[in-house]
């Protein structure tokens, strides 16, 4: 049938970063692993964006993953607070790039319409499912269990291109 492929999800942030490890066979998901990196909130701007620069490097490198998925980023009020999670998600982004992931990116609708069906939700529906479609899965902050989400639904959204280019082969 093929082999599993491997895909963190990642949800970015400057304090916590989210991310899920999935295994995904044809219709199948498999829990592998969940965790929050964290920057120290005191140190300055570019050390912690060089904490979760090495954090997820690390994970990444534990891991090995084939494809990574990360949340694209809303529009805050806060404009400081906005390009703040920009420049995480940046990080979040560059890390997987650098070790040949390919990265996919997804915005937070389509993550809650992959996972819980429609595209509003709140966070405890969002958890919920994870677990129904993974009893298995483990996570000990929303920021893991939000990246456990992304990496589904970038399982969903794989299989169904690598489904479309079979019917336009055929």
């Amino acid at each position: 049938m093929g082999q599993a492929i491997r895909i963190i999800g990642i949800d970015p942030g400057l304090r916590r970063t989210g991310w899920g490890v999935v295994e995904s066979l044809g219709n199948s998901l498999h829990f592998v692993a969940s965790g929050t990196v964290r920057s120290d909130d005191k140190a300055d701007l570019a050390s912690r964006l060089c904490q979760l620069h090495d954090g997820l490097a690390e994970i990444l490198h534990i891991h090995m993953p084939h494809e990574a998925a990360v949340e694209q980023t809303f529009v805050n009020t806060n404009a400081a607070a906005t390009l703040k999670l920009g420049q995480a998600r940046g990080v979040a982004m560059l890390v997987p790039a650098r070790a040949g992931v390919s990265v996919a990116e997804y915005a937070p609708n389509a993550v809650k319409k992959a996972v819980i069906g429609v595209g509003h939700g709140d966070k405890k529906q969002i958890h919920m499912m994870v677990k129904v479609l993974m009893p298995k899965a483990t996570f000990e902050t929303d920021d893991a269990a939000d990246a456990l989400a992304i990496a589904i639904c970038h399982s969903h959204h794989r299989m169904s291109a690598i489904q479309r280019a079979r019917f336009a082969t055929a």
